[in-house]
């Protein structure tokens, strides 16, 4: 009984770590990013620190085209 609470104890410490590096490296990554780059993606430099402290939803991945064969002019 005594191991399994530890080792769960050990799990989530380690999970909130990985979480915290995440996040650390996220900001770091977008902090690095010019005004007109983190503008491009949809955020400003203000809203950095907000969206790294809020679980985001996830992203559904995007269909393919309904036609792959179909080109359009360049």
């Amino acid at each position: 009984m005594l191991i399994a609470l530890m080792r769960g104890l050990w799990q989530s410490l380690s999970e909130s770590y990985n979480d915290w590096r995440s996040r650390q490296r996220a900001y770091a990554e977008l902090s690095a990013l010019d005004d007109r780059s983190l503008a491009d993606i949809g955020i400003s430099r203000g809203e950095i620190p907000y969206l790294l402290s809020h679980p985001q939803p996830a992203v559904a991945p995007m269909k393919p085209a309904a036609n792959p064969t179909v080109r359009h002019a360049a």
